[in-house]
């Protein structure tokens, strides 16, 4: 199983694949003229502003749910994992990718904005509706819902699964080992396992709504807690701080893992965690209730930054302020090392590194802390993975009509869940890295397409930018106008606004 993962794996995240999304991002950013640094205070005023409605979220909550997704098990165990195989030069790359990446966060954002849908009472939104609606090729469109629902509903929670229940081991111990029909289990494990699905169950059968409430609060207070506790680990080795940047940016371009590897992983690793040119951010971003589609698309820019310039990047100065690293040579980890500073037994593929980081500073608390902080962090992203997947099933549902679909997702993914808690870390890495590899794949060669074909996002950006400038109240957008075809929402609610003003 795990030599066909890692095939599979070596064809997907081919060297094209990591170029194409670098590529993507540095040409976005050009036609944006690098929004990511001009409106960055504009970011940060929006989050704020917006309230929700009946229908949709707020764009605070919006940014909830797609941090949700963004900031889980890639922030603690894919930090560790880069650095393990790419050396501490992949945190650069990792930054690289965040930058360029925000610009490719807005595009597609504000596209999952421009041509969302009203399903059943709910906004829907995202890769598939803009790919039917911008490119014209449904088939495309479908076979994107398809994977996204595979990779998010059956590959993508058993890496979060599989990471808090390390994690939990890791801080509580194994306890006592039980034989059951699929292996001996621990009773961490098996305890651990139970609180996710119980939990899970009565979230994802709560509907969008309950998952945004739930993320709302969770994400920002955990985000905040993990990077208070990671800037005092800073504070106590800053006399370390210039050593440890150079050892990243020089890393980074005469690597000791090899060029190839630290970019390899570096981009990796930032795509699995900011999920930049993935396609999942834009399912959230359509969910929001906002008076023009560019509005999202600045936030989850933002968010990106968010994920990767601030947590990631505290997860690495954590592991490598207090060298709690090896770099490797090999997937296996355990012979041929660069670089060795700690025991082999620690697996690079989960959170081991950064637990052990904060056990040298903080003894006792280090470990168990880290537990915490991935179960809710790794938790709200398979809620996230939830309410994507469950958007494409509502986006095939239009076409498709097969009874219990929903009901169908919902005990798949509770199955995936409980999967990828008893499996290995390295193989639920690994289908992870499937999943990511192949929505990136089709998410980033359709929004290119599209913005060759029409330009919508960046249309929508100097619409903006130009009611901006007239310091204007209330926003509004007219696809109609602006030689924007397909955004039949959009097109409503601005002539029903206009009814109203003129009323």
């Amino acid at each position: 199983m795990q030599e066909f993962v890692d095939t599979l794996n070596s064809i997907i995240w081919s060297n094209a694949l990591i170029f194409l999304a670098l590529g993507a991002g540095l040409f976005f950013s050009i036609q944006t003229r690098f929004l990511q640094v001009r409106l960055l205070r504009e970011m940060v005023r929006l989050i704020s502003s917006g309230k929700s409605s009946e229908k949709g979220i707020s764009t605070f909550q919006a940014l909830s749910v797609s941090l949700s997704g963004r900031v889980g098990t890639g922030n603690i165990a894919g930090v560790a994992a880069a650095i393990a195989f790419g050396g501490p030069g992949a945190v650069f790359w990792m930054w690289v990718v965040a930058f360029l990446g925000a610009s490719t966060a807005y595009v597609e954002s504000t596209l999952g904005q421009i041509y969302k849908e009203e399903d059943r009472g709910q906004y829907r939104g995202g890769p598939a509706y803009y790919i039917e609606k911008a490119m014209g090729a449904k088939w495309y469109a479908i076979f994107f819902a398809i994977i996204t629902i595979i990779a998010t509903g059956m590959l993508l929670p058993g890496v979060q699964a599989n990471a808090i229940g390390n994690a939990a081991v890791e801080a509580l111990g194994e306890g006592s080992i039980i034989e059951t029909i699929i292996g001996p289990l621990s009773t961490t494990t098996i305890t651990v396992t139970s609180v996710i699905l119980v939990i899970l169950g009565f979230i994802i059968f709560g509907g969008v709504k309950r998952i945004a409430n739930f993320t709302q609060v969770v994400v920002p207070f955990m985000a905040l807690s993990y990077v208070s506790i990671a800037f005092i680990i800073i504070a106590l080795n800053i006399t370390r701080l210039p050593e440890i940047i150079n050892l990243i940016v020089s890393d980074a371009f005469s690597p000791m893992a090899g060029m190839g590897a630290a970019i390899g992983w570096g981009v990796k690793r930032g795509i699995y965690s900011n999920e930049a040119g993935q396609g999942t951010g834009p399912h959230a971003a359509a969910a929001a209730e906002v008076e023009h589609p560019a509005q999202q698309g600045i936030v989850q820019a933002f968010s990106v930054y968010i994920d990767t310039l601030i947590v990631c990047s505290a997860t690495a100065f954590m592991i490598l302020m207090t060298r709690s690293y090896n770099v490797c040579s090999d997937a296996a980890c355990k012979t041929n090392l660069i670089i060795q500073n700690i025991s082999l037994d620690k697996d690079p593929n989960s959170p081991d590194f950064t637990q052990y980081a904060l056990e040298s500073v903080i003894p006792g608390v280090g470990a168990p802390f880290v537990a915490i902080a991935l179960f809710f962090f790794a938790f709200t992203t398979i809620l996230a993975y939830y309410y994507i997947a469950e958007t494409n099933i509502a986006y095939l549902r239009r076409s498709l009509k097969v009874p219990g679909m929903m009901f169908i997702l919902k005990a798949v993914m509770l199955i995936s869940v409980f999967y990828g808690s008893v499996k290995t870390a390295s193989i639920a890495w690994g289908l992870g890295d499937i999943g990511v590899g192949l929505m990136g794949w089709f998410n980033i060669i359709g929004i290119l397409i599209i913005y060759f074909m029409a330009k919508p996002s960046l249309i929508a950006l100097k619409d903006y930018e130009e009611q901006r400038k007239k310091q204007t109240i209330k926003y509004s957008f007219n696809p109609i106008s602006l030689g924007i075809k397909g955004a039949d929402f959009w097109e409503k609610r601005y002539q029903l606004n206009q009814k109203e003003d003129l009323s």
